[in-house]
């Protein structure tokens, strides 16, 4: 009872709020799910290099019950964590509710071991954090506890109905994790543990009477685990690379991932993992508080306590939990992850782990125990006289400190770890707020929402929390910044729609200036070819509006760049310009007529020099008749296709950057003089022109028209 209430609090308490929104993975299966809603089914699913399938489904009847939700996505995996504790608790009881030799029954032993390690299965920081998220592996620590107990009942009660069953749960494994291809190894090795025996260290028989007694009872569990994956197995059959893609970008044989030494990171992987029981923990933030070990100090004791006894007495229960641990930690040790230890990996090894543990405790509670009982005179007759409040109070604390991990993993997860900002920034909830913000405002299928897409050093985001969250009725698309076709794209997404009355673009709000402006070249040319509306402030973002747009000719920057040369002494060329108004490119050669817009935008072509290591940026400084500098704009110049600064532009290749200059009203009708100015961003110092030896150059001459 009390052991259901705790893994139900840890699990399901606040489980649409925390984590703060969606993982990209999560998110990702939502999208499947709500695919496969709409009747496209697989096995396999392509996106994010490739995921097993059964998560998607049990993702698509949730949503089907309880609509498009966060909730609707990690309510199946964390109710699948809760049956896992239980289940364990079921396998501990059984593996070690009967001695081993003589048969007889040890229900103490088994409530024991079973009762410990669901505990602190329940009650683990690293098992709370991914069971409260949709992640696929969820299902290792449900399914192969099941699989276990009802194999062994059955072989024990030679029930075909049990062996069926475990069966049909071994079947549904290779519908889960990657890892769980390695589950073959556990009931290879552990098979022949049962059946080949050594008399000495050099010889070896097989029991045959084993072999014949138990041989229709493996035919019926391979038989019914084959057929139940036989989808599956035909997919990887017929699409090979499905199967090796995902273990293959990981893993340490990977002569580039490994720098061609795999067995050095399998052994620096083998010890970071080891690391993890009481000394060191996974430093990422989705899966652990960085940091903290999957086992405490005195948790790590018992498991290591355990793990020896086990080794040692070598009794089948023992063997089945030694070979379990050792196969399924393998999937850990064979991959190169960004983060090492990474818990998830070896999840299936989970319920091993906490029921060692439980061995261990037991092993120790019985060492102590005996010594009571081997004392002499008046300890013995205490021993005797007192044993059931002896058992009593060790369950009693064993159960104490269950209790107290308990707390301190609450503590740590929704007091700590979901307040914290490195969490929000891991779950990218900007995302979902955009999403329920866009949900929420009023528009019709003529508005087309553009989402600025961003890369980061190893990908490029597909915003999957939005496109889950999103239901609105406008058409929302994302464009992202590093593609070479970026107008081609804008244009065709607009061109695709029968009609569109309003383009609405998403600008994030933040500090960092590198993300912020990932947006600007879509704006840019929705300003070019459309009419700007103005922008609606929301607490995390923005939305500028443009309406009219025109979609007559073919979308571009600029037309042609004119040619301006100018070497600056800091490594930096000025190669050409291209300046506009709306859809018209406007000749710098001539006065430039801006009339009451006041608008005029602007594309910079620059070369870097092979040795530049310097962040350049521009000041555009307005001059008046009387040279007085009644207006300046100044910022990074920034290549806008991968949106990278100066110090890191391609060397043989000359780079466009934009500029958007709106002039104020209070300016009076005159002409004027627009110059430039490129300067170090860190210093603040000019670079000079070589030659001239002047920091200011001359781009064009502007009339501006009467006040709009």
């Amino acid at each position: 009872m009390a052991l259901g209430a705790i893994v139900v609090l840890l699990r399901l308490q606040g489980l649409a709020e925390i984590p703060p929104r969606l993982d990209a993975d999560e998110a990702i299966h939502g999208l499947d799910a709500l695919q496969v809603l709409q009747g496209e089914h697989a096995v396999f699913f392509d996106a994010n290099h490739g995921r097993e399938g059964l998560v998607v489904y049990v993702i698509a009847l949730s949503i089907s019950i309880l609509g498009r939700t966060e909730l609707a996505i990690r309510l199946p995996t964390a109710l699948v964590s809760v049956g896992a504790v239980f289940v364990v608790f079921w396998l501990g009881r059984t593996l070690f509710g009967r001695d081993e030799v003589s048969g007889e029954a040890t229900p103490w032993r088994g409530l024991f071991v079973g009762g410990v390690g669901a505990g602190l299965l329940a009650v683990s920081l690293s098992q709370t954090m991914i069971g409260r998220m949709a992640m696929r592996g969820n299902f290792l620590p449900f399914l192969m506890p099941l699989c276990m107990v009802l194999l062994w009942e059955g072989y024990r009660q030679r029930s075909w109905r049990r062996i069926a069953l475990a069966g049909a749960c071994a079947g549904l494994l290779p519908y889960t994790y990657v890892a769980a291809r390695f589950t073959l190894l556990l009931f290879l090795f552990f098979g022949l543990s049962i059946l080949v025996t050594s008399d000495s260290v050099t010889r070896m028989r097989v029991r045959v009477d084993l072999l014949k007694r138990y041989l229709p009872l493996t035919g019926i569990f391979v038989g019914v685990a084959g057929l139940v994956a036989a989808p599956m197995l035909i997919h990887f059959a017929l699409h090979p690379e499905d199967f090796l893609t995902r273990g293959s970008e990981l893993s340490i044989f990977d002569s580039d991932l490994s720098q061609g030494i795999p067995v050095r990171e399998f052994l620096v992987n083998t010890w970071k993992h080891l690391l993890l029981f009481g000394l060191h923990g996974d430093q990422a933030w989705d899966r652990n508080f960085p940091g903290r070990p999957m086992l405490n100090l005195w948790e790590a004791l018992f498991f290591w306590l355990g793990s020896g006894i086990a080794l040692w007495r070598r009794r089948p229960a023992h063997r089945l939990l030694l070979i379990w641990l050792g196969a399924l930690v393998l999937p850990a040790f064979l991959a190169r992850d960004i983060t090492v230890p990474n818990t998830l990996r070896m999840i299936g090894a989970v319920p091993a782990i906490y029921l060692l543990t439980g061995v261990g405790m037991w092993e120790a509670f019985r060492f102590l125990t005996e010594r009571f009982r081997n004392m002499q005179g008046g300890m013995v007759r205490l021993h005797k006289e007192n044993k059931s409040r002896i058992v009593f109070a060790a369950a009693i604390l064993v159960a104490g400190l269950i209790l107290v991990q308990g707390v301190t993993t609450y503590r740590i997860y929704f007091q700590k770890w979901a307040e914290h900002r490195e969490v929000n920034n891991s779950y990218e909830a900007w995302l979902a707020n955009w999403a329920w913000t866009l949900n929420a405002l009023p528009s019709d299928a003529g508005v087309v929402y553009l989402i600025p897409g961003y890369a980061y050093t190893y990908q490029i985001t597909n915003h999957y929390t939005f496109n889950y969250l999103y239901h609105g009725a406008a058409s929302a698309r994302t464009i992202y910044m590093s593609a070479p076709d970026l107008a081609q794209q804008i244009e065709s997404t607009l061109t695709a729609k029968e009609k569109v009355s309003t383009v609405r673009v998403l600008d994030w709000n933040s500090t960092n200036r590198w993300v912020r402006d990932d947006s600007r070249p879509v704006t840019f040319l929705l300003g070019k070819y459309g009419r700007y509306l103005g922008s609606d402030e929301h607490p995390d973002f923005q939305i500028h509006n443009y309406a009219d747009i025109s979609l007559e000719r073919p979308w571009t920057f600029y037309e042609e760049i004119e040619p301006l040369t100018v070497l600056y002494d800091g490594g930096i060329t000025l190669h050409g310009i291209a300046l506009g108004q709306n859809e018209v490119q406007l000749s710098s050669r001539q006065p430039l007529d801006l009339g009451q817009e006041r608008s005029l935008w602007g594309v910079l072509q620059w070369q870097a020099a092979p040795e530049l290591t310097v962040d350049y940026a521009m000041s555009l400084r307005l001059y008046d008749r009387q040279e007085k500098l009644v207006h300046q704009a100044d910022d990074i110049i920034w290549e806008p296709a991968d949106h990278v600064p100066s110090s890191k532009w391609p060397r043989d290749e000359k780079v466009d950057s934009l500029v958007q200059l709106e002039f104020p009203d209070e300016l009076p009708p005159d002409e004027y003089e627009l110059r430039l100015v490129v300067y170090n961003f860190e210093t603040q110092v000019p670079t000079v022109e070589i030659g001239v030896w002047q920091p200011e150059t001359t781009l064009a001459r502007l009339r501006l028209g009467g006040a709009r």
